[in-house]
């Protein structure tokens, strides 16, 4: 018997995560698939947008020889992406460069002239302070570095609406994409034709901007064949990674607060409406008429890829010969160093850093090392450090008084008993992890709603969310954690100015 299925699909920094849910948002079925990030200097990071494609189509065919597959109607498909990657497009519509993403820092001299010159006006418009991470920047590094690429560009897209407009033939953006580029003008909700100026482009190239479940279009018979979903299936708009994933751990009243440990860390603030501070970041939810404030750190989980790769060769044949998860034999490693790691910290600062500090010159460090010093006091240090730099970026919500009144741990660090532990125990407040908080498992409800399954976007996730399970803090630890997180920061004041003339 044909039974619906719903397809949320995520293009996160570090690969491609396809879930699938029925129509009661129960989960069936997921898969994943990794693309690289190239890095030409130091301090750079590029990706082609062709691996994105490719090991989108790879992870469709890998889920189409399992059982959720069989006897299936695709009901609908949304997407949603890291924010920041502008696709560079030229008159044929063909890519005409490797898309600079969110952690490159070259931009950071354009980022100074830009915040001197204009900062007020950026900030007025655009609600958020010129830094390498935007697209405005990174813009004006290509008009003064590539001119002949600025030359042949023609259309502007971004990550999962390059992806969309393969799929469906149509180039269009949602209302929080948008908001990720700093060309979009938030309070009169258009792209904004002088910001665009100062990027040396023309607003005409930015896509049409739609709402977040509105149908974009239908899968094409080309794009049925390269991908296996079925021809005319309906493709949803979708939005960014960061917005989806709040809204998937159920994030959606004031006062809820995400810690994610994702490929970066962030720290997001539900609120009722919009705060902009120059320290943070300013995005629209969701939930029409919502806004969250975002503080964020550049590199949380993809530090534990950077460790698996550098340093953990062993346990990587462990895992190749036993069948078990990487990340679950550095755990147990790490739960054999104590609470402090035996004065082993680590600063995660591998691709510069945003909250609090906007400085992309920092570098990452492992600090008080011994001849004692075990491989489980190294990874135990990460996972601190990881947490430290979160407590770090919690410290702007703090001092702009948002009120919090709940935490919610997402992201894959928050399946780790120990990492999870050790956020709970460093904030000193009750966590609530939920079961299914993925973006991927976000855009399937957002398809949903797009085709009516769902009468609207509080219903889908109201219905759909589940708790995984609810950690209180160790009490005995608060004096402890204080005392580390001081030292943290401390080590951070010393390292900064060696790092500023490096």
């Amino acid at each position: 018997m044909t039974h619906d299925i719903l397809i949320g699909i995520d293009f996160g920094t570090g690969g491609c995560k396809i879930t699938i849910t029925d129509c009661q948002g129960e989960v069936l079925d997921s898969l994943s698939g990794e693309y690289p990030s190239s890095h030409p200097h130091p301090g750079w990071s590029e990706q082609h947008p062709a691996d994105w494609w490719r090991v989108m189509c790879e992870t469709l065919a890998r889920l189409q020889q399992r059982p959720v597959w069989q006897n299936a109607r695709v009901a609908a498909v949304a997407m949603d992406s890291y924010t920041h990657g502008a696709v560079l497009l030229d008159e044929q519509l063909q890519v005409i460069r490797p898309t600079i993403i969110w952690t490159d820092q070259r931009s950071a001299a354009e980022s100074r002239e830009l915040k001197e010159k204009t900062g007020d006006m950026i900030f007025a418009t655009g609600y958020q302070m010129p830094t390498p991470t935007w697209t405005l920047p990174q813009m004006l590094w290509l008009k003064r570095h590539e001119p002949e690429n600025m030359q042949r560009l023609r259309h502007i897209s971004f990550v999962k609406d390059y992806i969309r407009f393969l799929l469906c033939g149509e180039l269009a953006t949602d209302r929080i994409e948008c908001q990720g580029t700093l060309f979009y003008d938030m309070k009169q909700h258009r792209w904004s034709d002088e910001l665009c100026e100062l990027g040396g482009f023309s607003s005409a190239m930015l896509p049409p901007i739609a709402g977040i479940t509105d149908i974009a279009g239908k899968v094409t018979a080309e794009a049925a064949k390269a991908t296996g979903l079925p021809i005319g299936t309906p493709v949803v708009m979708g939005t960014s990674d960061s917005a989806v994933e709040d809204y998937a751990a159920g994030a959606i009243e004031p006062g809820q607060c995400i810690l994610k440990l994702a490929t970066a860390g962030n720290v997001n603030v539900m609120t009722a409406e919009a705060h902009p501070h120059p320290a943070t970041l300013t995005y629209a939810h969701v939930i029409p008429g919502m806004w969250y404030t975002v503080t964020a750190t550049n590199a949380a989980a993809i530090c534990q890829r950077w460790f698996r790769e550098l340093v953990c060769a062993e346990e990587k044949l462990e895992a190749e010969t036993t069948g078990v998860n990487v990340y679950e034999i550095i755990d147990r490693k790490a739960k054999t160093s104590p609470p402090g790691s035996n004065g082993v910290f680590f600063h995660p600062y591998l691709s510069g850093e945003r909250s609090p500090y906007w400085d992309p010159k920092l570098r990452g460090s492992f600090t008080g090392m011994s001849m004692g010093t075990t491989r489980g006091d190294l990874a135990r240090a990460l996972l601190e450090g990881v947490a430290y730099s979160l407590k770090d970026c919690h410290r702007t919500i703090t001092e702009m008084q948002l009120p919090v009144k709940e935490y919610i741990l997402i992201g894959g660090g928050a399946k780790s008993s120990i990492w999870s532990r050790i956020i709970c125990d460093l904030f000193q407040a009750p966590c609530t992890v939920p079961a299914s908080c993925d973006a991927s498992f976000g855009s399937a409800l957002l398809a949903g709603v797009g085709v009516g399954v769902f009468p609207d976007e509080e219903t889908a996730i109201r219905r759909c969310l589940k708790i995984a399970r609810q950690l209180e803090p160790d009490r005995s630890q608060a004096a402890f954690y204080e005392q580390q997180f001081a030292l943290y920061r401390r080590l951070h004041d010393a390292l900064a100015p060696v790092y500023a003339v490096m």
